[in-house]
């Protein structure tokens, strides 16, 4: 694929969009891998138990 076959970011499921949003906000941080993938594991559990979560 070229880049101009290449699909904009904009066209990508919003889920796409948001993912490179945070890879691009935590790799500006330099912070070590080990301590970013051990953050997202604990936002992946909060927002996990959100999905099992009753509304109130």
């Amino acid at each position: 694929m070229t880049k101009a076959e290449t699909p904009a970011l904009s066209d990508a499921p919003f889920e796409v969009q948001l993912a490179v949003e945070l890879i691009l906000l935590l790799e500006q941080q330099d912070l070590p891998t080990e301590t970013v993938l051990s953050a997202l594991a604990i936002v992946q559990r909060d927002f996990q138990k959100k999905l099992v979560k009753p509304v109130q």
